[in-house]
């Protein structure tokens, strides 16, 4: 009789706790399980060591119940909002985790670009939608997007939460925004220096960061777009682009 293997999750990273630098969770206490792989290429890509198949050898698989017992090691049993994200966390078996998770009092939070729905969404705390803008280099499946509310099934406190560099980028999420209306918008400024993905930190502009959040801020002013919150990435303000915080 053949036994069946569990799923392996492809993990990059867990670490924390720290907190959450960005979208409707900022500042707020949080765990991150960092996965392994992605389905996009992000040409402004901060998180390439988890993403790129070049650095797969890097990446651990590991059980649902070994990445859970690092989460509780890391928060000292103490339950926090976890954050699963990447490279795209969808493409990885993260159900079993959830449950998990869930069992202790743990809230769970995702990120994806939307191009992968999974059924676990529905079981998630915080859905984040961050579909990526013309700068990014990626075209939307805007069918794949709409799936992944489907799954969901309305459960999970969903967002947008859309990077914006340019003009180009700024209309594409007043698009989107109109596409789902009844989805709060979280706007921020795009980190337009991104770090070699070998390397634990590197130097950001700072200044270009605030000046393209001045301009985000007036813009949305301007043009009374007064539903959507701009933010700051606060993390990267901190810690620049140092991994693992």
């Amino acid at each position: 009789m053949t036994s069946v293997r569990p799923a392996e999750i492809r993990v990059s990273e867990i670490f924390g706790p720290t907190i959450q630098g960005e979208g409707i969770l900022i500042g707020l206490p949080t765990v991150f399980v960092r996965t392994g792989g992605c389905d996009y290429r992000c040409s402004w890509c901060d998180s390439l060591h988890a993403v790129d198949s070049e650095y797969r050898e890097d990446w651990r698989a590991m059980s649902t119940e070994d990445v859970w017992q690092e989460v509780v090691r890391l928060s000292g049993g103490s339950p926090v909002m976890v954050t699963l994200s990447g490279g795209n966390p969808a493409i990885q078996p993260l159900g079993g985790l959830i449950d998990r998770g869930h069992e202790e009092g743990y809230r769970f939070a995702l990120e994806t670009q939307g191009s992968v729905a999974r059924d676990w969404f529905a079981e998630l705390d915080v859905l984040v939608l961050s579909p990526k803008p013309p700068s990014s280099g990626m075209e939307t499946d805007w069918e794949a997007f709409d799936a992944c509310l489907r799954l969901s099934k309305g459960r999970p406190q969903t967002v947008l939460k859309i990077v914006v560099l340019d003009e180009a980028d700024y209309a594409y999420a007043r698009a989107a925004a109109a596409r789902y209306p009844h989805l709060p918008v979280y706007l921020q400024p795009c980190n337009h220096t991104p770090p070699p993905p070998d390397a634990d930190d590197a130097p950001i502009d700072v200044e270009g960061i605030l000046e393209r959040m001045r301009w985000l801020v007036d813009k949305a002013a301007e043009d009374r777009w007064l539903e959507a919150r701009v933010l700051p990435q606060l993390h990267v303000l901190i810690w620049g682009n140092k991994r693992g915080v």
